[in-house]
């Protein structure tokens, strides 16, 4: 179970800043967790996430049935809804916050700072997505991507920019403020108590899952991402009832769920101490860009990027998010090698995603179940 049994295969994934944070940390503690399968990081400019249940909540107290929602998008400080018959619903986005999860109100990362490629549409016109390209492995895969007329790029423009970071600086001001907050109450949140990797390990070398719910779940501040569940040696921990929980013992001295969650503690040398002050973090250029092929939000930018990896066996599988087939809308993670599973699952879904519980199914055949 966990990382330690997986093959070597390479996987892509696109997520939410907490989840770089989290692949960021199996990356860098490979030796304790064993060797990661994610290769590629793509990560999304996120605000925050929001509850699927109080979204459909909201929905329902203004007569519309969450089955009847084509897409959904935030643009222009608006939720828009947009629905069968060609019908609309939108709603101011302050009004749509109090369907926001509670967790998000800590988060620091507007641009997803630790992934290869950031994609959003903030900054870039209509029909575009903004790249922010902060890796090598990042500027190889947009320049072949747009060698190969998978996409298309173009200068970012100045004003852009100046957004940007000034929603990037909004999020870290309010949300630090919230912070601080919770701490005066006695709640601390350690994961933006960045220390020395010595410092770290010895930090956490006998915390266990009661150590991650007193640290992280009780707290409010785990995102679900599914990193513990995916790293879990024995694989005792279920995220059920919308939280982590464990289903049997921890054995003893083993810390991997607490060493994979991105809302623990993170070393200096996966996140500096400066990492509050630059408002997009370290990056090597940013452009705008479009898929032409591709009918996408934003640009379809991030599909395309997947579908181009994928076809050109740079990574053997990706995870997506796809809708569920049970329930309208609510987000459900897929590991997938098809590029027309890629393409179904085009369009951001705004809801919390375990994305790490598919990597599970590596283990297969391997030790794993």
């Amino acid at each position: 179970m966990g990382l330690t049994t997986i093959h070597n295969e390479k996987v892509a994934i696109v997520g939410t800043p907490c989840h770089m944070i989290a692949a960021s940390k199996m990356d860098n503690f490979s030796d304790i967790l064993g060797e990661s399968p994610i290769d590629i990081k793509i990560g999304l400019f996120c605000m925050e996430n929001f509850s699927y249940s109080y979204m459909k909540k909201l929905l329902e107290e203004n007569n519309i049935d969450i089955d009847d929602v084509k897409e959904c998008r935030i643009e222009k400080n608006l939720l828009w809804f947009y629905l069968n018959e060609d019908k609309i619903f939108k709603i101011p986005i302050e009004k749509a916050k109090s369907c926001a999860r509670k967790n998000c109100n800590i988060c620091m990362d507007f641009t997803s700072e630790l992934s290869d490629i950031s994609v959003g549409s903030v900054g870039s016109e209509k029909g575009w997505s903004t790249i922010i390209i902060r890796s090598d492995k990042g500027l190889e895969l947009v320049k072949n991507a747009e060698n190969d007329e998978c996409i298309q790029t173009k200068p970012f423009e100045e004003s852009g920019l100046k957004l940007v970071e000034r929603l990037a600086n909004k999020k870290k001001k309010e949300n630090l403020i919230e912070i601080k907050k919770r701490e005066m109450v006695g709640r601390p949140v350690i994961y933006r108590r960045q220390i020395p990797p010595t410092e770290y390990l010895e930090e956490v070398s006998n915390c266990q899952f009661k150590d991650l719910k007193s640290d992280v779940i009780d707290i409010g501040a785990c995102v679900l991402c599914g990193a513990c569940d995916l790293v879990c040696p024995e694989g005792v921990i279920r995220i059920e009832d919308r939280k982590p929980q464990i289903k049997g013992k921890c054995p003893e001295g083993c810390n991997l769920c607490y060493v994979a969650c991105p809302r623990t503690y993170i070393p200096n040398n996966i996140m500096d101490q400066e990492a509050d002050k630059k408002p997009l973090g370290d990056y090597i250029k940013i452009l705008s860009a479009k898929a032409p092929k591709i009918k996408g939000q934003d640009g379809g930018v991030a599909t395309a990027l997947l579908n181009y990896a994928l076809s050109e066996n740079l990574v053997d599988e990706v995870v997506v998010v796809d809708k569920s087939t049970s329930e309208a809308w609510k987000p459900e993670p897929k590991l997938t090698g098809n590029v027309a599973d890629v393409l179904n699952a085009a369009g951001t879904k705004y809801a919390a995603c375990t994305i790490f519980t598919p990597l599970k199914e590596l283990n297969k055949g391997n030790g794993g179940v």
